[in-house]
């Protein structure tokens, strides 16, 4: 499937960097600061990953998880998420967006309403943390049908069977999480990734991002080396968590914060690819 994210990755490339992928949960702290938040987020990144607040986020740690329980408190539903993702897609027509989160809640509303409102959003792809390339046929052919990527995950301690499973059935690119435990947790040995990246590289012919445990512009631009995209998470958040009611230090955090870690990204050369092939 030829999708907008295709279109970010080869600007990246052509670029000679790697892709800056930034996640914050919608509706946190509240809606409408959410949604300047990830306008200003939008402004420094490639891809934005807007997190879906649910209220067992069991791959979250301490930090995500505190912002779901913010996120839920001030009411925020699916459908605001669906509105700040079409905000950020009006601003930035390129930008790469993915809707993150567990598949409780596209279940519940089904998969189809789901899919059909998340493309009417601009949103281009999904990754469902719960739902395993061996599981992904649920909702494959409906997030297809509305030409929404189904983004999987690896991490290190997938085999080289689900490693090609999750090559055939993934779309737009594939996520590594650094280390096998939860977000916000420290990073993985730099020379392990590169070597699982590798080995993905054999199988897949999509970009391979990196994250879980990314806090700073050297662990960003280390990874950026050899990665195709580096996602952050937790140290976006952070920004939020350190700022609470006030909004303007919120916002001019993040963007500052997001600004180091693009710049950083650029400094070294990047030597990614896009795997078999390529």
């Amino acid at each position: 499937m030829s999708s907008r994210l295709d279109q970010v990755f080869e600007r990246c490339r052509n670029e000679s960097r790697a892709a800056l992928i930034g996640y914050l949960t919608a509706g946190d702290p509240n809606i409408q600061t959410s949604e300047k938040l990830m306008l200003s987020l939008a402004d420094q990144v490639d891809i934005i990953e807007i997190g879906m607040p649910f209220s067992d986020p069991m791959a979250d740690g301490p930090v995500i998880q505190a912002a779901s329980e913010r996120a839920l408190e001030a009411g925020t539903h699916i459908s605001d998420v669906f509105k700040i993702a079409e905000k950020v897609r009006k601003k930035h027509p390129t930008i790469g967006i993915i809707l993150m989160g567990y598949a409780n809640v596209p279940y519940t509303i089904g998969f189809e309403t789901f899919a059909k409102k998340a493309e009417q959003a601009g949103v281009d792809g999904v990754l469902l943390v719960d739902i395993p390339a061996e599981e992904s046929g649920i909702c494959a052919d409906v997030l297809k049908a509305h030409n929404l990527c189904q983004i999987m995950l690896l991490a290190p301690t997938s085999t080289e069977e689900r490693i090609r499973l999750a090559a055939e059935v993934g779309q737009g690119f594939i996520y590594y999480v650094s280390l096998a435990g939860i977000t916000g947790a420290e990073m993985g040995e730099v020379g392990k990734i590169k070597d699982k990246l590798s080995l993905i590289r054999q199988y897949s012919k999509l970009p391979v991002c990196v994250g879980f445990g990314v806090k700073n512009s050297k662990q960003a631009s280390d990874i950026s080396i050899f990665a195709d995209g580096v996602v952050v998470g937790s140290h976006f958040v952070n920004q939020i968590t350190a700022n609470i009611g006030d909004e303007e230090a919120m916002i001019k955090d993040l963007f500052e914060s997001a600004h180091v870690l693009a710049s950083a990204m650029k400094k070294k050369s990047y030597g990614g690819n896009y795997g078999v092939g390529a």
